[in-house]
């Protein structure tokens, strides 16, 4: 006869299959048995398990693309946090530094997610607070790893601030941290993002020398989807160089890897930069063929933001083509999908496409009222990098 789980080793179990469902990308999976987990901690009165499960819960929504869902749980998470670690400095500490267990690392946990959810909201700003509150718990913890990982976090929210320069700096402290551990796969990580602020730099050339490094490492350790990512970076720089056919070769060289690992959302991102260099090699109706194939399996698989950057992508084919109605509509159901998702990187940047448009339609009142909408928001947020692009528009057609 079986024996029934008690409560507390069925909240183990269900915690260690959301972890098997997250690492296998299974992310409404890993929401369920996050919220069964919940429910069982509630019923245990356990606050700790109960922190540690609104985190996981409100990190489910993050993969989810649901924000403010991720945000209503993490508060919830952090209020815990806080409280139990309030409690804990009552009790005579048994070692001289808190531990990962503590809820002092649940807290800088939660305050990273918290910070993840910003970015996905698209202000960076606000996440850069959160991320930098963790990163000061994380150095108190003495926890290297996960201090080089909030580091990450921090220069990508830079990237998206248009402070390039700032995240190049952030990277270069990353770097030593990561072999200093050992950490190889990080490594080639921190340097496929140098290579990426090098090409937001204007500096192709040598952004292919950090990517064909990180290659060089993924290969070595036999990692085939970081090997495919630095391929995908490598292609991106042959069709920044004007070399569209070469990027061709090494895109399609990555749709065999991610086909062959099963990598659905890996095979939609690269039909998508299949469909990029055919544009840039001016074949812009294979270019649609792929970015349509592209978005179908976005559907499929329940990708809204891969879908609003397809959408996007058709969006701009149909302008190439000097068909604005058709280019109008695939950017009106873009920007409506990043309303959704309140990606307001993404909603500016498409506010300010369909204001292009109009100018090309010789609208200037509509073009104009979609340029101040996209401005105002980038304001808003605190964006230069889209400011200096929104103006730079603005300008062209006055």
């Amino acid at each position: 006869m079986e024996q029934s789980l008690s409560p507390i080793q069925a909240w183990e179990q269900y915690r260690n299959q959301a972890i098997a469902c997250y690492g296998n990308k299974q992310f409404r999976e890993y929401l369920t048995l996050s919220e069964q987990n919940l429910e069982l901690a509630r019923k245990l009165g356990d606050p700790a398990k109960e922190a540690i499960a609104l985190n996981q819960v409100g990190l489910a929504h993050i993969r989810l693309w649901q924000p403010q869902q991720a945000l209503q749980f993490l508060q919830q998470a952090l209020v815990l946090q806080r409280a139990l670690g309030d409690s804990s400095e009552k009790i005579p500490a048994t070692s001289s530094k808190p531990t990962a267990t503590s809820p002092l690392f649940g807290e800088a946990t939660t305050l990273n997610n918290i910070g993840s959810v910003y970015s996905q909201l698209g202000e960076p700003q606000k996440a850069l607070g959160f991320f930098n509150q963790a990163l000061a718990i994380f150095r108190e913890l003495g926890d290297r790893r996960i201090e080089a990982v909030t580091l990450n976090s921090i220069a990508l929210a830079y990237i998206r601030l248009g402070q390039p320069k700032q995240a190049l700096l952030l990277c270069n402290q990353i770097l030593p941290i990561r072999r200093e551990l050992g950490d190889r796969g990080g490594a080639a990580a921190t340097l496929n993002n140098i290579g990426l602020i090098y090409s937001d730099l204007g500096r192709p050339r040598k952004a292919l020398k950090y990517f064909k490094q990180a290659l060089l490492i993924q290969k070595e350790l036999g990692d085939r989807t970081g090997e495919a990512t630095a391929l995908n970076n490598i292609g991106s720089v042959y069709s920044d160089l004007g070399e569209p056919q070469r990027a061709l070769l090494i895109h399609n060289q990555i749709l065999l890897i991610r086909r062959d690992l099963g990598d659905r959302f890996g095979e939609a991102t690269t039909l998508n930069n299949i469909g990029f260099a055919y544009r840039d090699a001016g074949q812009l109706h294979q270019a649609l063929e792929f970015y349509h194939q592209a978005l179908w399996i976005r559907e499929t698989l329940g990708d809204r933001p891969g879908q609003a950057t397809t959408l996007n992508n058709i969006g701009f084919a149909y302008r190439d083509l000097k068909q604005p109605k058709r280019s109008l509509e695939f950017y009106n159901r873009a920007l409506l999908t990043y309303r959704e998702l309140e990606d307001r990187t993404g909603e500016i940047t498409t506010l300010a496409n369909i204001g292009a448009i109009w100018a090309e339609l010789d609208q200037s009142d509509w073009a104009q009222d979609f340029y101040q909408e996209a401005y105002s928001l980038a304001e808003k947020i605190g964006n230069f990098f889209l400011l200096d692009w929104i103006r730079g528009l603005k300008e062209a057609r006055s």
